[in-house]
């Protein structure tokens, strides 16, 4: 949200009331009056007080006119502000937003740098969806951003659609790693603490950005030299080594798998983070997921969500949704990996899961428009089952190459990018030569179910 001249339900125009959240589905959070390009994050970090102070220099661009720029922040307190440089004279926090006023307004086209120091005792956020953001484990800490837990841990424009570099530094407790996005680029050990640095190359929406602190030890889990190989690790306490290498003996082959079907893996290495605790679910981040010590049974109930967490990678963080109604984008999409990969292992074909999944549907409430769930139901069962079903009653209708096709050239033309599913029809209009409007609309906006599709 931003703060800026703005008109009023009555018509009159004035400057200092707030712009309004670009997404329904999280008010109050993010804006589109301005861009942050990259977040350098410097976190240093207490375990047994769960103390964080921080630093964020944001590099940003104003696309709107604006009085004062204004970041989501929730439960941590801002206590030093720059701009450009410059010593911010008037900067204050109300709920969960940080207020930036600069001497002079901003203009569109306006690049600026904020340097913002901060501190306090991070903590997850409550709303419709449980607790997201930074939580504290067992020993050591999660983060799960989805969809607006990012401002739990540093002051952002917290929106899906707007995406930037990172570069992650968190200095902590010896004998601790904290495993953030990307790469890591730099360690120095002192003599009771650390720090640890990693970039971000790629674009990144801020709901992907995590921090992940534990007694880990990260292993190789694929090191051959197959072309076009994607380095895959696992960080794992040295007591979940052995499970964890057991439970993820497949990952590599599920990576050659969506590489075959969805085209190049789009960043540089994956990671999974095994925490010791049980989690409730795994977990997505850009360049890695986070799977509880519940979840590494080589049974087919933790390997698809090994297998869904990887899918992740292609349909959710290289390839984001704008808003989040559109959330069948991501959870549809993966969940019709979960199918790919059953059938590849060898479990049950993508023709069964698809039958399964349908007589599940039709035997309960058919009360949801996929398309559109509302923010209540944003992650509801029936948006994964039924958005999976949608995309195999795309590929019964144009068959499998036009269908794979698809896939490819999706994840490719929108490579670290921002998509609707408006986008998605008129791109599967393009590569199959169907109307898939008509096909997918009775799939996504109505809420009757669709006849199962067979071939």
């Amino acid at each position: 949200m931003s703060f800026a001249a703005t008109s009023s339900p009555d018509g009159v125009r004035r400057t200092g009331e707030p712009s309004g959240s670009p997404d329904p589905y999280v008010p109050g959070h993010g804006t589109n009056a301005y861009r942050v390009t990259r977040y350098e994050l410097d976190l240093d970090y207490k375990l047994a007080s769960n103390r964080l102070n921080g630093r964020a220099v944001l590099h940003a661009e104003a696309d709107r006119p604006a009085s004062a720029v204004v970041l989501d922040l929730a439960g941590l307190r801002a206590v030093k502000v720059s701009l450009n440089g410059k010593k911010v004279r008037r900067f204050s926090q109300r709920a969960e937003q940080l207020v930036i006023v600069p001497d002079v307004a901003l203009l569109p086209g306006d690049f600026f740098v904020l340097d913002i120091r901060y501190e306090g005792n991070p903590a997850p956020r409550r709303g419709l969806w449980g607790e997201v953001g930074w939580e504290e484990l067992t020993d050591g800490v999660l983060v799960a951003g989805q969809p607006n837990g990012a401002a739990s841990w540093f002051p952002c424009n917290d929106h899906p659609q707007h995406k930037a570099s990172y570069r992650i530094t968190v200095t902590t407790d010896a004998n601790y790693r904290p495993v953030c996005n990307g790469l890591l680029i730099s360690r120095k050990s002192g003599s009771s603490r650390e720090t640890w640095t990693y970039e971000q190359a790629e674009p990144m929406a801020t709901y992907l950005a995590t921090v992940q602190i534990g007694r880990y030890d990260v292993l190789t889990l694929d090191s051959s030299p197959v072309p076009g190989n994607v380095p895959q690790h696992v960080a794992v306490p040295a007591a979940l080594a052995d499970s964890a290498l057991r439970g993820l003996a497949r990952q590599p082959e599920m990576m050659r798998t969506f590489v075959n079907s969805f085209g190049p893996y789009p960043f540089q290495e994956y990671t999974v983070v095994v925490a010791e605790d049980e989690l409730e679910i795994p977990l997505e981040a850009q360049t890695l997921s986070i799977l509880g010590r519940n979840h590494l049974d080589p049974g087919w109930e933790s390997q698809r969500l090994i297998a869904h967490e990887l899918s992740h990678q292609w349909f959710g963080n290289s390839v984001t949704v704008s808003i989040w109604s559109d959330i069948w984008l991501h959870e549809g999409f993966a969940c019709y990996a979960e199918w790919i990969w059953s059938e590849a292992a060898g479990v049950m074909t993508v023709a069964d899961r698809a039958a399964a999944a349908w007589r599940k549907l039709d035997a309960g409430n058919q009360d949801i428009v996929i398309g559109d769930p509302g923010p209540e139901l944003m992650f509801d069962d029936r948006v994964y089952k039924r958005g999976a079903l949608a995309l195999h009653a795309l590929r019964t209708r144009c068959g499998d190459l036009a269908f794979f096709a698809l896939l490819h050239d999706w994840a490719a033309t929108n490579r670290h990018g921002s998509v609707t599913t408006a986008t998605f029809i008129l791109t599967a209009d393009r590569v199959t030569g169907i109307d898939s409007e008509a096909l997918l609309h009775p799939w996504l906006f109505e809420p009757t179910l669709p006849a199962l599709p067979v071939r």
